[in-house]
């Protein structure tokens, strides 16, 4: 494992930020603690001893080509600590229950992060190995070299536009703070010293060299360099001027610092100086006598701008280590390791279309298993189970692919596509050369061979498998032909299992249930395996011992061919045993291969048992790599021997040895397997009728809510006509009414002769007002008195019907306001507000 020792010598690092695990809160973020190691993922051990220190551990993982997983992993880290670290923490498969789900949410933190494209994570342009360098120099009172200052630079302004980008991105919307977690509190705890950032800009150069402003005396020196190069330089341009006569003019070179004269031919040479070289047709080199001092000069020169640059770079040491900025920079780097580690698995997930897994501890109570599941507050994926169902599976695994297998086919498809492009590059440069009608068809007949591959490979790409075991089930029985992808389902399922534990996604459909294992112990020895060679029987037995002997209640173990490679009947009774005793007192699941009927008839003995088989075209003689649930495998031999032409004299002998009951068991199992299939495309057939009427549903939903939409907005349209129609209706009627007040003639009064000729009464005559005053009325004022009090006295009720002389129609009165002689009334849909010399009752 890479320990601190090995990545910055032996010097332990603190750390003043820590990683809050999945669940804690937020105030215990700055705790300090002391990082042990670098790949920073090392969870507590929680195996047993026997189990940690044995080989059959080690053995399972590479029978399951474990390493060839972990190398394609921590392909996709970016730096080189990155994917050793990657490797490291993936084959540090000791972690906890909660160890495995703080790194699942670490790697679903990751691709939120890299789904969101704000903040980079590409490590690529990072040297952590100068900056590991660096700090080990730092810490031995060495100088840092510029290279080193400039690898230092550079990882501390990639985490500042990573802190940057997270900020801007929380700022925009907070929730991506917790949708990053636990990862977005590494990145803002970033601690990043701006004053050791402008330091270095000012020392070092864009190259790595130290730049001349670094110090007055190294600009001095420099400044005597540059002069005495272009003297050296100048005195030997002048001596092979002299020469230019001569058929073969020499050339100004540099041997060691040096500027000599190297000339091509071996030729007497005017020049007299010192011989540093020469050979049979490749000339002499010569030092002139006369450059000899210059030279000199130039190489203590150049021994003084070292010392200087050397004295520049000893002082940014001692301030470097001074500003305590190395503690900050170590946190730094481990940091970002374990972000490239984070990044690996999650670029891994992304690339192969992988899923979270929800993973669950799974724990035996009396013969019945139950869950205890803890998930991540950091997990984003859709939690598709429900109670019943999580109770209902014990694992279950839809469209599971071998992650070896899915990258072998995605790089065989790259490879045939890169050769169609190359063949019709190749093609079209020979077109243009104009090649001959005998090569043109060659090409063309190439050409399409490897187009007919491409189509080939993504026409049979690699099929998936189900599986789907229930809780009650201990151990499946798997059977089937030769070839049919047997053993691929066992390794399929312990990588799956290994995937989860490590923190990575697996490659299968959404949901995936699967419980936490603490070991997945295999025994597959096949023509499938790294080292291509049979286990012996012996060799077998001495595995499963190993199995039973470390094998916990929490272990998957997958055996292939159990009983093979001996007697059959005795191989059977062993079998039969081994498996009975993993179902009673072993692991939490055991998944067996075999081709022992006898296997096959422990399901209806046993509950804790469960059958299925590998399916076979018998029409194209070719497995299908499906599993067939609950229905046990049965010999295809002689069927396919029929097929295949054999004589039927054969195979009837051969049904007779066989027996008539072991025909009409396979008949049971063939009307099983139809069963079975006809119950399939039911269930297909009933999950699209299903889809559809979800559809329809959310359809009328949309309808619905448009049509309710529809009818408010209309109600709300006729509301507006109408109050605009009243709004003018009223605008003309006021503006009638003023008119018919205006049109209608005045009383005009009596001129004065008028009055003159009516005869004058006697003041006593005047009628006398109650309160004892002469009433001087006119007449045609007492008439329109008369008139008021008979309007007062005509005031009509709610409820009365009232003509309206503006509109000529009938009103009915709806509220009256005597004070102010004024009705509302309503005509039609219109409400009206009126006097009451408007209207009549």
């Amino acid at each position: 494992m890479l320990s601190s020792s090995s990545l910055f010598g032996n010097s332990i690092i603190s750390t003043r930020k820590s990683v809050i695990p999945i669940g804690a809160t937020t105030t215990n973020c700055h705790r300090s603690f002391r990082f042990k190691s670098v790949a920073f993922l090392k969870p507590s051990i929680s195996v047993s001893d026997g189990a940690k220190n044995s080989s059959v551990l080690l053995d399972s993982l590479r029978i399951l080509e474990w390493d060839k997983l972990c190398d394609s992993v921590a392909s996709f880290a970016g730096t080189p600590l990155g994917r050793q670290a990657t490797k490291d923490q993936l084959w540090s498969l000791n972690q906890t229950y909660e160890d495995s789900m703080r790194l699942l949410g670490e790697t679903n933190a990751a691709v939120e992060i890299l789904k969101h494209g704000g903040c980079s994570l590409d490590f690529h342009t990072l040297d952590v190995l100068l900056v590991k360098s660096a700090i080990q120099n730092v810490r031995r009172g060495l100088p840092v070299d510029g290279s080193e200052a400039l690898a230092v630079l550079v990882l501390l302004q990639f985490a500042d536009n990573l802190k940057l980008g997270l900020t801007t991105a929380i700022k925009e919307d907070e929730e991506w703070y917790t949708r990053f977690m636990p990862l977005s509190e590494v990145i803002m705890g970033f601690v990043i010293n701006r004053s050791l950032v402008k330091l270095i800009q000012q020392v070092i150069d864009e190259d790595g060299s130290v730049k001349d402003s670094a110090s007055p005396n190294l600009k001095r020196l420099r400044g005597q360099l540059l002069m005495l190069e272009r003297k050296v330089y100048q005195l030997i341009e002048s001596l092979i001027r002299k020469e230019a006569n001569e058929t073969s003019s020499p050339e100004v070179t540099n041997i060691n610092g040096r500027w000599c004269i190297r000339s091509v031919e071996d030729q007497p040479r005017s020049i007299k100086g010192l011989l540093l070289a020469s050979g049979s047709g490749l000339g002499s080199i010569v030092e002139p006598l006369a450059a000899v001092p210059l030279n000199d000069e130039l190489q203590q020169a150049r021994s003084l701008v070292a010392k200087a640059e050397e004295d520049v770079l000893l002082k940014l040491t001692e301030k470097f280590f001074m500003l305590k900025d190395i503690e900050d920079v170590e946190n730094l780097l481990k940091s970002t390791i374990r972000l490239d580690v984070c990044k690996a698995r999650a670029s891994h997930s992304i690339s192969f279309g992988g899923t979270c897994p929800d993973l669950f501890i799974a724990e035996d109570a009396d013969g019945y298993f139950t869950t205890e599941t803890h998930l991540s507050r950091s997990r984003t994926s859709k939690e598709s189970f429900t109670f019943d169902c999580k109770r209902k599976w014990i694992l279950y695994l839809p469209k599971a692919y071998h992650p070896l297998l899915l990258q072998q086919h995605r790089q065989k498809l790259q490879k045939a596509k890169k050769d169609v492009s190359s063949a019709t590059a190749e093609i079209r440069r020979r077109r243009l050369q104009g090649e001959n009608l005998n090569e043109r068809v060659e090409s063309d007949m190439h050409l399409s061979s490897l187009k007919m591959q491409v189509t080939k490979l993504e026409e049979n790409p690699p099929v998936p498998v189900n599986f789907f075991i229930g809780w009650k089930t201990r151990v499946l029985v798997i059977t089937g032909p030769n070839t049919g992808g047997k053993t691929i389902c066992l390794k399929t399922v312990g990588l799956a299992a290994t995937m989860a534990k490590s923190g990575l996604h697996v490659l299968s459909s959404e949901p995936v249930h699967i419980p936490w294992f603490d070991s997945v112990f295999a025994d597959i020895g096949d023509e499938q395996s790294l080292s291509q060679s049979l286990s012996t029987f012996s060799g077998h037995l001495k595995q499963i011992s190993a199995i039973q002997a470390h094998a916990t209640s929490q272990s998957l173990v997958l055996l292939d061919e159990v009983g093979a490679g001996t007697n059959p009947i005795e191989g059977a009774a062993l079998g039969m045993s081994l498996l009975e005793s993993f179902a009673e007192s072993g692991a939490l699941l055991t998944i067996s291969t075999t081709h022992h009927g006898e296997l096959k008839t422990l399901k209806y003995s046993n509950a804790a048992f469960e059958n299925s088989c590998m399916e076979f075209d018998e029409e194209n003689l070719q497995p299908t790599y499906k599993i067939l649930w609950g229905v046990p495998g049965r010999s295809n031999a002689i069927s396919i021997a029929e097929r295949l032409g054999l004589p039927s004299i054969v195979l009837d002998k051969a049904r007779e040895l066989y027996g008539a009951a072991s025909a009409e068991i396979n008949e049971v199992i063939i009307d099983m397997e139809k069963s079975k299939q006809d119950f399939q495309e039911h269930i297909h057939e009933v999950r699209h009728h299903l889809m559809l009427s979800r559809d329809l549903h959310k359809k009328l939903l949309i309808a619905r809510k448009k049509i309710t939409e529809h009818e408010t907005s209309e109600r709300y349209r006729k509301m507006q006509e109408i109050t605009e129609a009243a709004s003018m209706a009223r605008m003309i009627l006021n503006k009638k009414v003023r008119q018919a007040r205006a049109s209608t003639p005045i009383q005009p009064s009596q001129t004065p002769t008028e009055d003159h000729r009516q005869p004058s009464l006697p003041i006593n005559s005047l009628p006398v007002s109650s309160e004892g005053n002469v009433n001087t009325s006119s007449p045609s004022e007492k008439s329109a008195k008369k008139l008021t009090s008979d309007a007062k006295t005509d005031i009509p009720k709610v409820g009365d019907t009232v003509s309206v002389y503006s509109l000529r129609k009938q009103a009915t009165v709806l509220k009256v306001e005597p004070l102010k002689e004024e009705i509302l009334v309503q005509a039609g849909n219109m409400k009206l507000k009126l006097k009451l010399s408007d209207l009549r009752t």
